[in-house]
């Protein structure tokens, strides 16, 4: 096996928010709820980083008895699991990273029913050596412990490693902490951090897998 190539799933892999947009405009209109709640929920959710409980809590405090408390939980759970999709160029880029020899797992923060269907739905199960999912390893990104994790999980070391994402604190940070490589995912985003900087920067994950398989 060759180096391993740790990669972030929502927004690094698939377009989290917007599965999570088509999710909650779908449930406005099931429930006949206002289109403006849209950019409410886009708030609230803060992709994916406002935990479901407090989403729950105040999804419930606005809807009352007009949406029952099953369709929110359905929503949460399922919703922008059931919408992600994986972008050709991304595919393509992970089965060259593969075939160059890269040991690739999913390090994810998030719920493993959540998470693992999204990486079943999109096929990623097929294209990646394994996943570790926060909920299942008692531990968050950036802890040094979930990378750990991943390693072993695919059996391959640290030594040569990198890291993929799109969040500076979750994976730009982490890989500082382990002492490893990273590119930072920016969709178009400027570096903000003064504290620490990624190895390189790419505006989409396809170029980001690209930069790391020409390292070498």
């Amino acid at each position: 096996m060759g180096a391993l190539l740790m990669i972030d799933l929502d927004n690094t892999l698939v377009d989290r928010d917007a599965a999570f947009s088509q999710a909650a405009a779908t449930f406005l209109t099931d429930h006949a709820l206002p289109s403006d709640d849209l950019a409410w929920l886009r708030t609230l959710d803060a992709s994916g980083y406002t935990p479901r409980r407090e989403v729950a809590r105040a999804m419930s405090r606005r809807y009352g008895t007009t949406v029952p408390e099953p369709a929110v939980r359905t929503f949460l759970d399922r919703g922008a699991a059931e919408h992600v999709t994986l972008p050709d160029p991304t595919r393509h880029a992970l089965v060259r990273a593969r075939a160059d020899g890269w040991t690739c797992v999913i390090v994810t923060n998030g719920r493993v029913v959540q998470q693992e269907t999204k990486i079943r739905r999109t096929g990623l199960d097929r294209l990646v050596d394994g996943w570790v999912v926060s909920e299942a390893v008692g531990c968050k990104k950036p802890a040094p412990e979930i990378f750990a994790a991943a390693a072993a999980a695919v059996g391959v070391g640290l030594e040569g490693a990198w890291v993929v994402g799109d969040s500076a604190h979750a994976d730009i940070q982490g890989a500082v902490g382990v002492g490893v490589r990273s590119v930072w995912v920016s969709g178009g985003r400027p570096w903000a951090e003064a504290a620490y900087r990624p190895t390189w920067i790419a505006v989409d994950t396809a170029f980001a897998l690209h930069l790391v398989r020409a390292a070498g």
